[in-house]
């Protein structure tokens, strides 16, 4: 159970602290919202589940070493700064991928509901 409280407790300081991540949380919620309104397949529903995981994940993970990085070097260091540049580009990967999953899935239907047959 203490495993749960620090992991709940990961996030609360994630989405408090970072202000990608309250982005990314917001575009969760935008994908949620539009599966239901477009009534989208459970293949859809998986798939926007996972990448919206993976984005935050990678934003977790991100947060967490930039914040390890710091404290271990608090002052300006060249490849301190490269390693943070390389895990934040693992956020953009993730969310560049999650965005085109999202645009595949929503944008036929999209046009489907404002185009009458």
């Amino acid at each position: 159970m203490r495993s749960f409280y620090y992991a709940f407790r990961g996030l609360l300081l994630l989405f408090r602290s970072q202000k990608n991540a309250r982005i990314h949380l917001f575009f969760f919620f935008l994908a949620i919202c539009s599966g239901f309104l477009f009534k989208i397949t459970a293949l859809e529903w998986s798939l926007i589940l996972i990448c919206s995981g993976l984005v935050i994940a990678a934003e977790a993970v991100n947060t967490a070493l930039e914040r390890f990085a710091d404290t271990v070097h608090p002052n300006h260091h060249a490849g301190i700064g490269e390693f943070k540049d390389i895990a934040a580009s693992a956020v953009l990967i993730t969310a560049i991928a999650a965005f085109s999953v999202g645009l595949i899935i929503f944008i036929p239907k999209f046009v489907s509901w404002t185009i009458p047959n």
